[in-house]
């Protein structure tokens, strides 16, 4: 799908704030009601606006201990990669995961409480994977930046 200049800047506005009402979207964009509303169906429908989240604090909700772990799996076969990613979807400490190029697999993030929090995750719930050749973690000093927003 093309998007115009128009839905570009819609697309950053509700980026910002999507509990933006049309009306003060329409003044933003210099454009009617009804068209607004039309550009976000036709968004949501074309599937460029995929969901609306709210985002939380991770600090008013002690999960502010983030660590980035990597992921070696024993071996790279189908099954293998198959079933970790089935497993790693039912953690709920790992808000992300990424299959990666290098020495590692996986990538996840993953956000706890504090030290002892993220050493009960890794000995109850992560280590009891199979599969798992071997883990190196790293834990964040500060956010520099953190953003949903894809700038278009």
């Amino acid at each position: 799908m093309a998007l115009d200049d128009t839905d570009k800047k819609l697309l950053l506005f509700l980026q910002q704030d999507s509990k933006q009402t049309t009306k003060e979207l329409s003044y933003k964009l210099g454009l009617s009601v009804t068209a607004v509303y039309e550009r976000i169906r036709k968004l949501e429908n074309t599937g460029v606006i995929s969901r609306y989240v709210a985002i939380l604090n991770r600090h008013k909700i002690d999960r502010d201990f983030i660590v980035l772990c990597h992921v070696k799996l024993t071996q790279h076969k189908k099954e293998y990669v198959l079933q970790f990613e089935k497993e790693i979807m039912n953690l709920d400490e790992v808000s992300e995961c990424f299959h990666v190029s290098g020495d590692y697999d996986y990538i996840l993030k993953i956000a706890v409480k504090d030290m002892e929090d993220y050493r009960n995750f890794m000995l109850s719930k992560l280590t009891t994977l199979q599969h798992i050749a071997s883990t190196h973690s790293s834990f964040m000093i500060s956010e520099v930046k953190n953003t949903t927003a894809i700038v278009l």
